[in-house]
């Protein structure tokens, strides 16, 4: 029974190991196009971006003339009296009708160079959805890339996991032996079982994590969390980025950087279609109208014209209640507070971009040290299993060189892991993401 207790949990796991070699390999670049046409935030955004370049239209920034067809039509029924040269008309209940329909033409011609900001500013609003529909794809490439790789650092790690497995796995089956020809206490026995199992529990642990990762891609990519797949095996890192080169380049890929930028832009063309109202409105008008005016009692009983109509029209805002004033200033202070988001924005970014660089360069060294840390681990582990087979290392020993391989492999795969998480960090922030 306590036998079947072992194997049970390496059946299972050698059954993941090779269906694993059967799921359909995900490569990186897979999953990023993947990403690029089926996230729902990159879809939502490029909708976005679609209706603020549908918005920039002349009609909608009033520079067009508009036509409306009219129609007009009135019924009254009265008691009339009219006197006319001594002569004096009576009728109850009189009807009378009027009914006037044409086309009618507005256009607002001058407005103090107003409709000229909302233009602009139109066109400002479409580039700011470019450049929000640009961080979207950023942030989206960024966790998708950051995903794939905290998969591989994983897979590294059960690699590591299964490794120790299968000597925990070598070193309970060597125990028994010598117990059974009396070279070994049952005290020996039963440790290395009790290893065994929590190298198994460590495995499956590391395995749930790695499940959990992968749902979390799929998610990411928008398919279904079921989708089954494997990653690569190895994390390449870029080590070759350099500080100046990544700040020149965030100034201008940057998105938060060039947000604030047309944010400041808009704010100055706000500013301009306020003070559009000290200026005079003019505008022109025009129709062709048709009347018809029918009367039960009066000089006459019928009347029809049409004709066309046509004129001008002025208005100057001359005193608002102090508002004109009060809405400059306010939009003057906008202006200043976009300055100063941009100042803001360009020291936060360059700020992490220094930070992260500094991160970048101290893992690239941790990346050598440890590879060298592992090489060593890997050189004791298997001396000292050579050394416990011929029975002259004690088992505390070797679970102590087992160990230290573990934990060696860990720290390799995690400062793999940190340096590129490190890079990615430092290209999202140029706005540079790629393969």
């Amino acid at each position: 029974m306590k036998l079947r207790s072992f194997i049970l949990p390496l059946l299972f796991i050698s059954l993941i190991t090779k269906s694993a070699y059967s799921q359909e390999r995900l490569s990186l670049q897979q999953a990023v196009e993947i990403s690029l046409q089926n996230n729902f935030d990159i879809k939502l955004s490029s909708n976005n971006v679609d209706i603020a370049k549908t918005n920039v239209s002349r009609g909608l920034s009033a520079m067009l003339p508009t036509v409306t067809g009219n129609f007009t039509r009135s019924n009254a029924i009265q008691n009339l009296e009219q006197t006319r040269s001594g002569t004096t008309e009576k009728k109850d209940w009189a009807k009378s009708s009027n009914m006037a329909y044409g086309p009618v033409l507005n256009w607002q011609i001058f407005d103090g160079f107003g409709m000229f900001a909302r233009y602009d500013q139109l066109k400002e609003f479409q580039k700011l959805g470019e450049t929000t529909l640009q961080l979207t794809i950023q942030n989206t490439l960024t966790n998708v890339i950051t995903n794939y790789y905290d998969l591989v650092q994983q897979q590294q790690q059960i690699r590591a996991l299964q490794t120790a497995l299968e000597i925990s796995r070598i070193r309970l089956k060597n125990s028994r032996s010598r117990y059974e020809i009396g070279k070994a206490a049952k005290l020996e026995v039963l440790a290395a079982s009790v290893d065994l199992n929590t190298d198994t529990t460590n495995l499956l642990r590391q395995r749930d994590t790695y499940r959990n990762t992968k749902i979390k891609l799929n998610e990411l990519l928008s398919r279904s969390i079921d989708t089954d797949f494997t990653v690569a095996d190895t994390i390449i890192i870029q080590n070759n980025l350099k500080l100046t080169e990544l700040q020149n380049i965030a100034s201008t890929q940057n998105p938060a950087i060039q947000s604030a930028i047309i944010n400041q832009r808009i704010a100055d063309l706000n500013l301009k279609q306020i003070r559009s109202d000290r200026y005079p409105v003019i505008s022109l008008n025009s129709g062709y109208n048709f009347n018809k005016s029918t009367s039960e009692l009066g000089f006459a009983n019928l009347s029809q014209s049409n004709g066309l109509n046509y004129g001008v029209s002025a208005s100057l805002n001359i005193f608002s209640g102090f508002l004109q004033r009060k809405n400059e200033r306010i939009a003057s202070i906008e202006v200043m507070n976009s300055t100063l988001q941009l100042e803001k924005t360009n020291l936060n970014i360059t700020s992490q971009i220094a930070s992260f660089y500094q991160t970048y360069q101290t893992n690239l060294e941790l990346v050598n040290l440890e590879e060298q840390n592992l090489n060593v681990a890997k050189q004791n582990l298997d001396i000292t299993l050579e050394k416990f087979r011929l029975g002259s290392v004690a088992p505390l020993e070797f679970r102590e060189a087992q160990r230290n391989y573990i934990d060696a492999s860990a720290r390799y795969s995690n400062a793999q892991f940190e340096a590129k998480l490190a890079e990615i960090s430092l290209k999202q922030l140029t706005g540079s993401i790629k393969l």
